[in-house]
Protein backbone atom coordinates (compact mmCIF):
# COMPACT_ATOMS: atom_id res chain seq x y z
CA UNK A 1 0.00 0.00 0.00
CA UNK A 2 1.42 3.47 -0.59
CA UNK A 3 2.45 6.02 2.16
CA UNK A 4 0.08 7.24 3.99
CA UNK A 5 -0.33 11.47 4.02
CA UNK A 6 -0.50 12.54 7.43
CA UNK A 7 -1.83 16.01 8.58
CA UNK A 8 -2.62 16.87 12.22
CA UNK A 9 -4.02 20.37 13.47
CA UNK A 10 -5.78 22.09 15.94
CA UNK A 11 -10.00 22.42 14.80
CA UNK A 12 -13.49 22.46 17.31
CA UNK A 13 -11.84 23.14 19.96
CA UNK A 14 -9.33 20.04 19.91
CA UNK A 15 -6.93 18.38 17.89
CA UNK A 16 -8.22 16.60 14.06
CA UNK A 17 -5.82 14.07 12.02
CA UNK A 18 -6.26 13.38 8.90
CA UNK A 19 -4.20 10.01 6.93
CA UNK A 20 -4.81 9.41 3.19
CA UNK A 21 -2.94 6.84 0.88
CA UNK A 22 -3.23 6.71 -3.17
CA UNK A 23 -4.99 8.53 -5.71
CA UNK A 24 -9.14 9.59 -5.86
CA UNK A 25 -11.01 12.06 -6.82
CA UNK A 26 -9.34 15.23 -4.62
CA UNK A 27 -6.17 14.11 -6.54
CA UNK A 28 -3.34 12.95 -5.15
CA UNK A 29 -3.20 11.65 -1.09
CA UNK A 30 -1.21 15.02 -0.08
CA UNK A 31 -4.16 17.33 -1.91
CA UNK A 32 -6.85 15.53 -0.62
CA UNK A 33 -5.52 15.98 3.07
CA UNK A 34 -5.27 19.70 2.36
CA UNK A 35 -8.40 19.65 0.77
CA UNK A 36 -9.76 17.72 4.16
CA UNK A 37 -8.08 20.20 5.87
CA UNK A 38 -9.74 23.06 4.34
CA UNK A 39 -13.07 21.67 4.43
CA UNK A 40 -12.81 21.11 8.37
CA UNK A 41 -11.87 24.59 8.93
CA UNK A 42 -14.95 26.14 7.60
CA UNK A 43 -17.08 23.64 8.64
CA UNK A 44 -16.08 24.97 12.59
CA UNK A 45 -16.40 28.57 11.30
CA UNK A 46 -19.93 27.51 10.30
CA UNK A 47 -21.12 25.35 12.89
CA UNK A 48 -19.70 26.88 16.11
CA UNK A 49 -22.13 27.92 18.78
CA UNK A 50 -19.30 29.77 20.02
CA UNK A 51 -19.52 32.27 17.40
CA UNK A 52 -22.00 35.18 16.61
CA UNK A 53 -21.32 35.05 13.28
CA UNK A 54 -21.78 30.98 12.43
CA UNK A 55 -24.67 29.92 10.29
CA UNK A 56 -25.31 27.63 12.96
CA UNK A 57 -26.01 30.98 15.94
CA UNK A 58 -27.35 33.12 12.62
CA UNK A 59 -29.97 30.03 12.17
CA UNK A 60 -30.64 30.29 16.49
CA UNK A 61 -30.95 33.98 16.91
CA UNK A 62 -34.05 33.88 13.98
CA UNK A 63 -36.93 34.35 14.58
CA UNK A 64 -38.70 32.91 12.05
CA UNK A 65 -40.15 28.73 12.20
CA UNK A 66 -38.26 27.96 8.36
CA UNK A 67 -35.26 29.78 8.14
CA UNK A 68 -32.98 29.27 4.82
CA UNK A 69 -29.76 27.16 5.37
CA UNK A 70 -27.04 25.40 3.64
CA UNK A 71 -27.91 21.28 2.75
CA UNK A 72 -25.26 20.30 5.40
CA UNK A 73 -27.07 21.94 8.35
CA UNK A 74 -29.90 21.05 6.89
CA UNK A 75 -28.96 17.48 6.90
CA UNK A 76 -27.57 18.28 10.56
CA UNK A 77 -31.67 19.40 11.63
CA UNK A 78 -32.25 15.89 9.77
CA UNK A 79 -29.89 14.09 12.40
CA UNK A 80 -31.12 15.89 15.26
CA UNK A 81 -34.23 14.29 14.87
CA UNK A 82 -33.31 10.85 13.63
CA UNK A 83 -30.85 10.70 16.80
CA UNK A 84 -33.67 11.69 18.80
CA UNK A 85 -36.00 9.09 17.66
CA UNK A 86 -33.07 5.87 17.73
CA UNK A 87 -31.97 7.14 21.42
CA UNK A 88 -35.75 7.42 22.60
CA UNK A 89 -35.11 10.88 23.17
CA UNK A 90 -31.80 10.69 25.32
CA UNK A 91 -29.35 12.03 22.47
CA UNK A 92 -30.80 15.77 22.63
CA UNK A 93 -29.31 18.45 20.26
CA UNK A 94 -31.51 20.87 21.43
CA UNK A 95 -29.83 21.45 24.69
CA UNK A 96 -28.36 24.38 23.90
CA UNK A 97 -29.62 26.91 26.50
CA UNK A 98 -29.32 24.55 28.88
CA UNK A 99 -25.80 23.63 28.32
CA UNK A 100 -24.73 27.10 28.82
CA UNK A 101 -26.52 27.51 32.19
CA UNK A 102 -24.57 24.07 33.20
CA UNK A 103 -21.30 26.26 32.54
CA UNK A 104 -20.09 25.46 28.93
CA UNK A 105 -20.53 28.85 27.13
CA UNK A 106 -17.14 28.68 25.72
CA UNK A 107 -14.38 26.35 24.14
CA UNK A 108 -12.93 24.41 26.89
CA UNK A 109 -9.79 25.49 28.21
CA UNK A 110 -7.52 24.63 30.96
CA UNK A 111 -7.57 20.71 32.90
CA UNK A 112 -10.99 21.33 34.86
CA UNK A 113 -11.75 18.82 37.83
CA UNK A 114 -10.49 15.37 37.45
CA UNK A 115 -12.88 12.98 38.02
CA UNK A 116 -11.36 11.39 40.79
CA UNK A 117 -12.16 14.69 42.22
CA UNK A 118 -15.32 15.29 40.74
CA UNK A 119 -16.84 11.86 41.50
CA UNK A 120 -17.28 12.04 45.28
CA UNK A 121 -19.02 15.54 45.25
CA UNK A 122 -21.52 14.19 42.27
CA UNK A 123 -24.98 13.83 42.77
CA UNK A 124 -26.30 9.85 43.34
CA UNK A 125 -26.18 7.99 40.08
CA UNK A 126 -29.28 7.71 38.04
CA UNK A 127 -29.95 6.79 34.53
CA UNK A 128 -30.84 9.94 32.44
CA UNK A 129 -34.41 10.31 30.89
CA UNK A 130 -35.71 12.05 27.49
CA UNK A 131 -37.34 16.01 28.09
CA UNK A 132 -41.02 15.72 27.80
CA UNK A 133 -40.99 18.61 25.66
CA UNK A 134 -38.92 16.28 23.32
CA UNK A 135 -38.06 19.52 21.13
CA UNK A 136 -35.78 17.14 18.57
CA UNK A 137 -38.74 15.84 17.17
CA UNK A 138 -40.07 19.44 16.09
CA UNK A 139 -36.81 19.66 14.12
CA UNK A 140 -36.73 19.06 10.73
CA UNK A 141 -35.07 19.90 7.51
CA UNK A 142 -34.68 20.10 4.20
CA UNK A 143 -31.52 19.86 1.94
CA UNK A 144 -33.52 20.69 -1.32
CA UNK A 145 -35.22 23.24 -0.11
CA UNK A 146 -32.16 24.52 1.54
CA UNK A 147 -34.45 25.30 4.86
CA UNK A 148 -34.72 24.18 8.75
CA UNK A 149 -37.89 24.47 10.69
CA UNK A 150 -37.58 24.02 14.18
CA UNK A 151 -40.19 26.44 16.72
CA UNK A 152 -38.75 29.99 17.10
CA UNK A 153 -36.97 29.85 20.12
CA UNK A 154 -35.41 26.11 20.00
CA UNK A 155 -31.51 26.35 19.63
CA UNK A 156 -29.88 23.30 18.12
CA UNK A 157 -26.36 22.34 19.62
CA UNK A 158 -23.63 21.16 16.99
CA UNK A 159 -21.61 18.92 19.16
CA UNK A 160 -20.62 15.60 18.38
CA UNK A 161 -23.62 15.11 16.35
CA UNK A 162 -22.20 17.37 13.69
CA UNK A 163 -18.55 15.85 13.97
CA UNK A 164 -20.49 12.73 13.12
CA UNK A 165 -21.95 14.19 10.16
CA UNK A 166 -19.24 15.62 9.24
CA UNK A 167 -16.80 11.96 9.46
CA UNK A 168 -19.84 10.59 7.10
CA UNK A 169 -19.11 13.02 4.51
CA UNK A 170 -15.79 12.97 4.31
CA UNK A 171 -15.78 9.06 3.83
CA UNK A 172 -18.14 9.37 1.03
CA UNK A 173 -15.68 11.56 -0.81
CA UNK A 174 -12.10 9.45 0.47
CA UNK A 175 -14.20 5.93 -0.06
CA UNK A 176 -12.05 5.58 -3.41
CA UNK A 177 -8.78 6.41 -2.00
CA UNK A 178 -6.43 2.83 -0.93
CA UNK A 179 -6.94 4.24 2.96
CA UNK A 180 -8.20 7.11 4.94
CA UNK A 181 -8.53 8.04 8.44
CA UNK A 182 -10.17 11.44 9.96
CA UNK A 183 -10.07 11.60 13.45
CA UNK A 184 -12.26 14.86 14.90
CA UNK A 185 -11.31 15.09 18.09
CA UNK A 186 -11.28 11.57 18.83
CA UNK A 187 -14.30 10.06 16.86
CA UNK A 188 -12.82 8.44 13.99
CA UNK A 189 -13.97 7.49 10.28
CA UNK A 190 -11.93 5.66 8.47
CA UNK A 191 -12.11 3.06 5.86
CA UNK A 192 -10.54 2.71 2.20
CA UNK A 193 -9.85 0.11 -0.82
CA UNK A 194 -6.91 -1.52 0.52
CA UNK A 195 -9.32 -2.66 4.05
CA UNK A 196 -5.78 -1.75 5.99
CA UNK A 197 -6.14 -2.33 9.14
CA UNK A 198 -5.96 0.52 11.74
CA UNK A 199 -5.13 -0.37 15.84
CA UNK A 200 -7.76 1.70 17.80
CA UNK A 201 -7.06 2.20 21.70
CA UNK A 202 -9.30 3.02 23.91
CA UNK A 203 -8.15 5.17 26.75
CA UNK A 204 -8.88 5.42 30.53
CA UNK A 205 -10.27 8.72 31.21
CA UNK A 206 -8.84 8.33 34.85
CA UNK A 207 -5.24 8.17 34.16
CA UNK A 208 -4.84 7.18 30.24
CA UNK A 209 -3.85 3.77 30.07
CA UNK A 210 -5.09 1.26 27.47
CA UNK A 211 -8.22 -0.21 28.25
CA UNK A 212 -8.67 -2.00 25.19
CA UNK A 213 -7.56 -2.02 21.20
CA UNK A 214 -9.87 -3.00 18.48
CA UNK A 215 -8.41 -3.49 14.89
CA UNK A 216 -10.99 -2.36 11.97
CA UNK A 217 -10.60 -1.55 8.32
CA UNK A 218 -13.86 0.79 8.26
CA UNK A 219 -16.60 2.13 10.00
CA UNK A 220 -16.37 4.42 12.51
CA UNK A 221 -15.92 4.56 16.35
CA UNK A 222 -17.11 7.56 18.75
CA UNK A 223 -16.47 8.02 22.44
CA UNK A 224 -18.62 10.00 24.50
CA UNK A 225 -17.26 10.85 28.34
CA UNK A 226 -17.27 13.14 31.31
CA UNK A 227 -13.62 13.26 32.15
CA UNK A 228 -12.12 15.42 29.64
CA UNK A 229 -15.05 18.44 30.04
CA UNK A 230 -15.54 18.69 33.93
CA UNK A 231 -15.52 21.75 35.94
CA UNK A 232 -16.99 23.24 38.81
CA UNK A 233 -20.93 24.44 38.03
CA UNK A 234 -22.05 28.08 39.33
CA UNK A 235 -23.79 25.95 42.57
CA UNK A 236 -20.03 24.28 43.05
CA UNK A 237 -20.78 21.19 42.44
CA UNK A 238 -19.19 19.15 40.12
CA UNK A 239 -20.57 19.51 36.35
CA UNK A 240 -19.76 18.67 32.76
CA UNK A 241 -21.01 18.59 28.97
CA UNK A 242 -23.24 15.15 28.88
CA UNK A 243 -26.91 16.65 30.18
CA UNK A 244 -29.74 14.45 31.21
CA UNK A 245 -32.59 15.62 29.18
CA UNK A 246 -35.19 15.16 31.79
CA UNK A 247 -33.53 17.51 34.38
CA UNK A 248 -30.72 19.48 31.92
CA UNK A 249 -28.55 18.86 34.53
CA UNK A 250 -25.32 17.02 33.93
CA UNK A 251 -25.72 13.38 34.24
CA UNK A 252 -24.02 11.34 36.17
CA UNK A 253 -24.98 7.33 35.50
CA UNK A 254 -22.52 4.97 36.83
CA UNK A 255 -20.96 5.20 33.55
CA UNK A 256 -17.94 8.08 32.67
CA UNK A 257 -16.96 6.83 29.47
CA UNK A 258 -18.65 5.27 26.14
CA UNK A 259 -16.57 4.27 23.05
CA UNK A 260 -19.41 3.15 20.71
CA UNK A 261 -18.78 1.26 17.35
CA UNK A 262 -21.04 1.28 14.08
CA UNK A 263 -20.48 1.44 10.46
CA UNK A 264 -21.05 5.66 10.32
CA UNK A 265 -19.88 8.25 12.40
CA UNK A 266 -23.52 9.18 13.41
CA UNK A 267 -24.76 6.28 14.04
CA UNK A 268 -21.75 5.50 16.45
CA UNK A 269 -21.88 9.48 17.75
CA UNK A 270 -25.25 9.17 19.03
CA UNK A 271 -24.83 4.97 20.66
CA UNK A 272 -22.10 6.49 22.55
CA UNK A 273 -23.86 9.13 23.86
CA UNK A 274 -27.04 7.31 24.52
CA UNK A 275 -25.66 4.34 26.11
CA UNK A 276 -23.59 6.67 28.94
CA UNK A 277 -26.87 8.40 29.38
CA UNK A 278 -28.67 4.98 30.08
CA UNK A 279 -26.35 3.96 32.67
CA UNK A 280 -25.04 0.65 33.22
CA UNK A 281 -28.33 -1.47 33.15
CA UNK A 282 -28.90 0.17 29.45
CA UNK A 283 -25.56 0.22 28.10
CA UNK A 284 -25.16 -3.18 26.76
CA UNK A 285 -28.33 -2.81 24.20
CA UNK A 286 -27.01 0.82 22.73
CA UNK A 287 -23.92 -1.39 21.45
CA UNK A 288 -24.95 -3.93 19.01
CA UNK A 289 -21.56 -3.65 17.19
CA UNK A 290 -19.50 -3.14 19.87
CA UNK A 291 -17.78 -0.52 22.10
CA UNK A 292 -16.54 -0.38 25.57
CA UNK A 293 -18.13 0.78 29.25
CA UNK A 294 -16.01 2.83 31.59
CA UNK A 295 -17.46 2.50 34.84
CA UNK A 296 -17.26 5.47 37.74
CA UNK A 297 -15.57 2.58 39.86
CA UNK A 298 -12.94 2.37 37.15
CA UNK A 299 -13.54 -1.03 36.02
CA UNK A 300 -14.27 -1.35 32.18
CA UNK A 301 -15.84 -4.12 30.25
CA UNK A 302 -15.73 -4.62 26.32
CA UNK A 303 -18.60 -5.64 24.36
CA UNK A 304 -19.20 -7.14 21.51
CA UNK A 305 -15.36 -6.77 20.30
CA UNK A 306 -15.18 -8.06 16.41
CA UNK A 307 -12.61 -9.84 15.43
CA UNK A 308 -9.82 -8.12 13.69
CA UNK A 309 -10.16 -7.82 10.21
CA UNK A 310 -7.45 -8.49 7.55
CA UNK A 311 -4.42 -6.59 9.06
CA UNK A 312 -2.01 -4.73 6.83
CA UNK A 313 -0.94 -1.35 7.88
CA UNK A 314 -1.60 -0.63 11.65
CA UNK A 315 -2.02 2.87 12.61
CA UNK A 316 -2.25 3.39 16.13
CA UNK A 317 -4.75 5.94 17.19
CA UNK A 318 -4.82 6.25 20.47
CA UNK A 319 -7.14 9.44 22.10
CA UNK A 320 -5.91 12.57 19.90
CA UNK A 321 -2.55 10.91 18.38
CA UNK A 322 -1.66 8.89 15.56
CA UNK A 323 1.18 7.01 14.80
CA UNK A 324 2.56 5.17 12.38
CA UNK A 325 3.66 1.47 12.90
CA UNK A 326 3.89 -1.57 10.89
CA UNK A 327 4.90 -2.55 7.72
CA UNK A 328 3.61 0.28 5.10
CA UNK A 329 6.34 2.91 5.67
CA UNK A 330 5.65 6.44 7.12
CA UNK A 331 3.47 9.25 5.67
CA UNK A 332 4.25 12.96 5.02
CA UNK A 333 2.53 16.29 6.85
CA UNK A 334 2.37 16.45 10.54
CA UNK A 335 2.95 13.03 12.67
CA UNK A 336 1.23 13.46 15.92
CA UNK A 337 1.18 15.97 18.98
Amino acid sequence: MSAEEIDTFECFGGVCTVAVAGDGPLGPAAAAVAAVRARLATWDRRFSRFRADSELSQLNADPRTTVPASPLMARLAEATAAAGRASGGLVDATLAEEIVRAGYAAHFEGDGISLRDALPAAPARRPAGPAPQRRWALVSGDTERRTVTRPAGVRLDSGGLAKGLFGDVLADELARYESFVANLCGDLRLGGVAHAARRVEVESPFDGHVLHAFELASGAVATSGIGRRSWLGPDGRPAHHLLDPATARPAYTGLVQVTALAPSALEAEWRSKAALLSGPAGARRRLPHGGVLVFDDERHEVTGAPQPDRPRVVVRLAGERLELSGGGGGGGGGGGI
